[in-house]
């Protein structure tokens, strides 16, 4: 099991990034993102916080550190594959906080991860000379926390076994620095390679999660929910088009 933690403010009121969160996608920064639905949203009415469930589908590409691991044929030609991301949110508007919890759904055989963010409303004081005292001005940011879970457990069930019977089946001039690749492994460090691999590839994930979230958040400052909705459909045509190409 490994960790990962990042922590980081937005220079942003709390209304509005948790606004931009739930429209963060599509956004220059997430154009691996092929569908957002809600599967479930309700107010408690003893809390009054609001809870949301999300489906987010997701391409992507299997990392070769991880891809030699895998059957032949488990992932598409060069590693590409979907997977779906269940997104799970609580919002409590008066004391402003936001948790939020993103698990990917396919994979995880080979690598479970859990995404956990903590949002915090931020209040900083200010002193302005006024011209008899002193005026507090105070001016509100929002905090965010991330802490991520890496679990493998390739290695425990049937796919490094598959692997292996895929190998044998394989010229002998080719098997041999395979078998010996993969006899020369401990399962557990196999799924540490495989964490680790989770970890580097987290790190690049929310660098440009932040950056697509201060895309949007700058849409919501300059134009509204329009601007943000305008964005929006700019970002998806622009996809279809690289797809196209």
């Amino acid at each position: 099991m490994k960790f990962y933690e990042s922590s980081f403010n937005y220079d942003y009121t709390f209304p509005a990034v948790t606004l931009a969160y739930f429209l963060r996608y599509p956004n220059p920064y997430s154009r691996h993102v092929l569908s957002s639905d809600v599967i479930d949203r309700y107010v408690d009415p003893e809390t009054q916080r609001l809870h949301t469930v999300r489906l987010h589908l997701k391409k992507s590409k299997v990392p070769a550190g991880i891809l030699k691991f895998l059957p032949r044929g488990l992932a598409g030609p060069g590693g590409a594959s979907q997977s779906y991301i269940l997104e799970k949110t609580t919002i409590d508007v008066k004391e402003g906080w936001m948790e939020t919890e993103s698990k990917n759904m396919e994979w995880t055989g080979i690598l479970s991860v859990v995404e956990r963010q903590s949002f915090r409303r931020q209040r900083l004081v200010d002193l302005a000379e006024g011209s008899n005292n002193d005026l507090e001005r105070a001016k509100e940011t929002t905090s965010c926390r991330t802490v991520v879970t890496f679990v493998s457990h390739l290695g425990q069930g049937k796919l490094l076994s598959w692997r292996h019977k895929d190998n044998h089946h394989g010229t002998q001039e080719e098997d041999a620095p395979k078998q010996g690749f993969f006899a020369s492994l401990s399962t557990s460090g196999i799924q540490r390679t495989v964490e680790l691999i989770g970890v580097k590839r987290t790190k690049s994930a929310l660098v440009n999660g932040k950056e697509g979230m201060n895309v949007v958040l700058e849409r919501l400052r300059s134009g509204g929910i329009v601007g943000v909705l305008e964005g929006m459909r700019r970002d998806r045509l622009e996809t279809v088009a690289g797809e196209a190409h």
